[in-house]
């Protein structure tokens, strides 16, 4: 089982989940973070630390998000690792109470 970055992380994208991985498992989007699913080792140092609460153990994740198991999986074969923390986006205050983000999710690299 691994960890899963779910919607509210879209459009935040707070890297403090990867200044605590001992791993590097983390993978950078445009508006998003995700998770390899092969590369994560449950250790849930990430969890307590997202400011967005956006981390969960696969099987806790809500049902509302399940869809993220897959882009997860997906994406963290496609974008760039990130082992560093750097700042969240501009707006990422504005974003990150709000519900309901999953259109605003870009599925490209970072610029």
């Amino acid at each position: 089982m691994a960890f899963v970055v779910a919607e509210p992380c879209v459009n935040c994208k707070y890297t403090d989940c990867v200044a605590v991985c001992p791993v590097d498992c983390f993978y950078e989007g445009a508006n998003f973070l995700v998770i390899h699913p092969d590369e994560c080792i449950d250790c849930g140092a990430c969890e307590p630390v997202c400011p967005t609460k956006a981390i969960f153990p696969e099987d806790d994740l809500p049902e509302k998000w399940k869809e993220y198991t897959p882009i997860n999986a997906e994406f963290s074969t496609k974008w760039p690792n990130i082992n560093k923390q750097k700042e969240g986006l501009p707006d990422a205050e504005k974003y990150k109470e709000m519900e309901g983000k999953r259109a605003m999710l870009k599925l490209e690299p970072p610029a």
